[in-house]
């Protein structure tokens, strides 16, 4: 197999159709009948469910704009394209494009996970293969439940193929939040136990799931749900055992250099050590789909549409001296076509790569869902959660911060610099920002550290409403399908 970023394209490998229309059996249509008999089959699906993240209206663009529009690290251009000015100025509305691309986007991921799940246990193939192609379709399953509760609170919970419109689930209700979270939890933990672990994934399927990244998943999901009213008892502890895990499996490590993380020249394990799951990209050919990020955020004085900018809290404040994620992460300084530097609004220019043509969608960039600084991050976060006075809970924090240039004592943090847990949420919500920026974690994290009105006030000058906490259920879905209920306040 070719890496999973060739698109592969079933017929939008929904393998069911909504009625049967004809009596006569299809010859050259694909259907789960006469698709899923094979190994190759088997594999190929997976490749097809893998490539549902690549559009630009889903982990290719919407998922920043769902993820760093609310928060204070991007601004979007505010001459144009109206559904990313509302996302970022708090006008949240049921017809807003952007919030119906996630929601749609993330239930044809599930549609395809939902066909894989159904249809792949029957073909005749070896059984530890067989369950890690399982494994990957789960972990998709449970990753877009995960993005649709934490964007929508009570959402349809469908898990099995959509048969045709007499199904019970062709025009579902909401399912409770909890139970859509114990889902996602249960097709990830799926996944971590069925999945190659990421030193076993050979060459020719790089960017398919590994067990670390069901891992890291699993964390992330325990953490948020620690933070909501139906909260589990052992939520901080579960994700700092998954955290640990990923820790001590020796696989994962930071790079030496910050800037090395966003080295495309360096995609795969083992040379990059730090990336635990990608949205997979390649350069402009007929063979691969190519990622349009890079310019989005580039300057139009430097071959980009300049369409998002960083927010200047980010340039002119959220750095401390000394940290060399500045310099990489945001700049006022572009160069043109014939290399001519010139200074501009600052701009995200930690996305970079040596091989794109200006002005093209053409980026070798990976979208980076997982890395294990986030992880090492997370497990600081859980610790100070379950036990404050842990001394130990910096650990993981100093081991970021070290690697970003911040070695003096007094910018390792400890119980005597940072006291109290309230204190260390403040630096851990900077350290996220300065790690992370514009990585599709923002508005979650900003949520989940209870930070999120704080820092739209005091960054944007925005008041966040209590019902803004969750994004309203897009309008064209409740005019297909009368069952689905409005959030309050929409």
């Amino acid at each position: 197999m070719k890496k999973i970023y060739i698109l592969f394209a079933l017929a939008s490998l929904g393998l069911s159709s909504c009625k049967k229309l004809l009596d006569e059996k299809p010859t050259s249509v694909l259907t789960d009948q006469n698709f899923y008999t094979s190994a190759a089959d088997a594999q190929a699906a997976v490749v097809g469910a893998l490539s549902q993240l690549q559009p630009q209206a889903y982990y290719q663009r919407t998922v920043y704009i769902m993820g760093e529009l609310s928060g204070d690290c991007l601004v979007p251009l505010l001459t144009q394209n109206q559904e990313r000015i509302d996302m970022y100025k708090l006008q949240y509305t049921a017809s807003n494009i952007e919030i119906n691309n996630w929601w749609v986007n993330s239930y044809k991921l599930i549609s395809r996970a939902n066909d894989i799940l159904a249809n792949l246990p029957k073909v005749n193939m070896d059984a530890a293969a067989k369950n890690n192609l399982l494994g990957n379709a789960s972990f998709l399953r449970g990753m877009a439940y995960f993005d649709l509760v934490k964007s929508f609170g009570d959402v349809p919970l469908i898990t099995h193929p959509i048969s045709g419109a007499d199904d019970p689930d062709f025009a579902p209700t909401r399912t409770a939040a909890s139970k859509v979270y114990a889902q996602a939890i249960a097709d990830l933990q799926f996944a971590e136990a069925n999945c190659l672990s990421e030193d076993k994934i050979v060459s020719a399927n790089k960017g398919m799931v590994s067990s670390g990244a069901a891992s890291a998943l699993l964390a992330k999901v325990y953490l948020q749900r620690a933070s909501t009213a139906f909260a589990d008892a052992n939520d901080n502890q579960n994700a700092l055992t998954e955290c640990n895990k990923v820790i001590n499996s020796n696989i994962y490590k930071l790079m030496t250099n910050y800037s090395d993380v966003f080295n495309w020249d360096l995609k795969y394990f083992p040379q990059q050590t730090e990336h635990i799951f990608d949205v997979q990209f390649g350069i402009n050919s007929s063979s691969t789909v190519q990622n349009i990020t890079i310019r989005m955020f580039t300057p139009l004085a430097g071959g980009g549409s300049g369409s998002f900018v960083a927010n200047p809290y980010v340039f002119n404040s959220l750095y401390e001296g000394g940290d060399v994620r500045k310099a990489w992460n945001v700049s006022n300084k572009v160069t043109d076509p014939k290399g001519v530097v010139s200074t501009v609004d600052p701009w995200i220019s930690k996305y970079r790569d040596s091989q794109w043509v200006l002005g093209s969608n053409n980026s070798r960039m990976n979208w980076i869902v997982l890395r294990y600084a986030d992880v090492l991050m997370m497990q600081s976060e859980a610790m100070n959660n379950l036990n404050p006075n842990d001394p130990n809970k910096f650990n993981g924090l100093n081991a970021v911060r070290k690697r970003a240039g911040l070695t003096a004592p007094a910018q390792q943090l400890s119980l005597d610099n940072t006291p109290t847990p309230s204190a260390f949420v403040d630096t851990l919500v900077k350290d996220r920002a300065r790690e992370l920026c514009v990585e599709g974690h923002r508005r979650w994290d900003l949520i989940r550290l209870g930070r999120l009105k704080q820092v739209e006030q005091a960054v944007n000058g925005f008041a966040v409403q209590d019902q803004q906490l969750l994004l309203p259920i897009p309008q064209p879905e409740r005019d297909v399908n009368k069952n689905l209920s409005q959030n309050p306040g929409y």
